[in-house]
């Protein structure tokens, strides 16, 4: 491969950067804290900044999965040149920008994902059809199960049989035990996971000291919020809210980031980049957007869709964040406008579906539907006549 030129390198690194700077405004900005919003656990202005903080965390550390899946496994046979790469970023960050400005959560990985599929068909590539197998499973489950966890969720805390002094907890046991089991990359030396790291330290070896580590994980985290629950029901469903939000902020960060850094992976074949500048740029895009541009849409989605109590965004966040590890486990991209939006949604319908307005949910999924299919036209077309 021959060097990249420094006028191509710039200008595609400044998409790559405006297309981060999109995802830190829009959806990884957005939806991971708006549920803590819209049950007034955190201003807006809080959320954001906190959001764009852990969103960066995400990108560095766990990012690499799925920039590995945008980069090189969407379409076979072709490597994107510099050209298609601008053309790629370029056109899924206009669709995003125009979500922002609109107020309409335009889904990320719809765009970015039909971009890349456009252009590299334009480019004579071959369909990837065991990734669009997983990838159209994780979207077209997504709502379902996400809404369907949080129907569940939310039926069962206000219940007077279960007091949530018990239920709250179990649900931060299922948390810890999943937060000792994510993949870091600085863990590979160690079995990639905070589980085998601590179960190296122990007399017990492989499985059996992996699961003693996620048990005690998760006891410990149960026994925490139970501790904080009792002495303070209003505030320990708030600082739990918190946590979700978080590692949510921090998932969607892990994920999104392969969005905006992804398509440039193949053009640093030849090149001395270690991929972990190459997140922390990304990082850095997804950070700044979300300070400066996420505001808007955290007051969008947690006000115009639902009206959340703390009870129901806890609802909300717990399937939102087990989801959202799964696709970053199998290097998925996934969008977390669906994630987020699918969860509050099924939430709503456990009391009835107070809040949740049909109108804008039709619109946005329609807004979903059509930015995939607008994006791979203006892809496939936009080769089409560059190349």
């Amino acid at each position: 491969m021959e060097p990249l030129p420094l006028l191509t390198f710039v200008v595609a690194a400044l998409s790559s950067l405006f297309m981060a700077w999109a995802i830190g405004a829009g959806s990884s900005g957005a939806t991971p804290f708006a549920p803590a919003v819209g049950a007034n656990a955190v201003s807006t202005m809080r959320a954001a900044f906190f959001v764009g903080i852990l969103g960066f965390a995400g990108a560095v550390t766990q990012g690499a999965s799925v920039s590995k899946a945008v980069g090189r496994d969407l379409v076979a046979g072709v490597s994107l040149p510099p050209t298609a790469v601008i053309v790629v970023l370029l056109i899924g960050a206009g669709l995003m920008a125009i979500g922002i400005v609109t107020g309409y959560p335009i889904a990320t990985a719809f765009t970015v994902t039909g971009s890349v599929v456009g252009v590299g068909f334009a480019l004579g590539g071959d369909p990837a059809w065991g990734k669009y197998a997983e990838i159209g499973a994780v979207w077209l489950l997504t709502p379902f199960i996400g809404g369907g966890v949080a129907y569940g969720i939310a039926s069962l805390l206000p219940r007077p049989d279960v007091p949530e002094r018990v239920s709250v907890p179990l649900l931060a046991g299922l948390v810890g035990a999943v937060v000792a089991n994510l993949e870091f990359a600085f863990f590979a030396g160690v079995g990639g996971t905070l589980a085998t790291a601590g179960a190296g330290v122990l007399p017990l070896e492989g499985t059996t000291g992996t699961a003693v580590v996620t048990v005690v994980a998760g006891v410990l985290a149960g026994a925490i919020v139970r501790w904080d629950v009792s002495r303070d029901e209003a505030g320990g469903l708030r600082r739990f809210l918190l946590v979700l939000g978080g590692l949510v902020a921090f998932s969607a960060g892990a994920s999104q980031v392969g969005l905006a850094v992804g398509p440039l992976l193949p053009l640093f074949d030849a090149a001395v980049v270690s991929p972990l500048a190459i997140l922390f740029g990304g990082g850095v895009g997804i950070l700044v957007g979300s300070w400066t541009g996420a505001p808007r849409m955290i007051k969008a989605i947690s006000q115009e869709y639902a009206s959340l109590g703390p009870r129901r965004s806890i609802a909300t966040l717990t399937p939102s964040f087990l989801i959202a590890q799964t696709a970053v486990l199998l290097g998925v991209p996934v969008s977390f406008n669906e994630i987020v939006v699918s969860a509050i949604v099924g939430a709503g319908l456990a009391v009835g579906g107070a809040g949740v307005s049909p109108r804008k949910l039709a619109i946005t999924v329609g807004a979903w539907i059509v930015s995939f299919l607008l994006a791979f036209g203006l892809g496939y077309g936009s080769m089409a006549v560059v190349g």
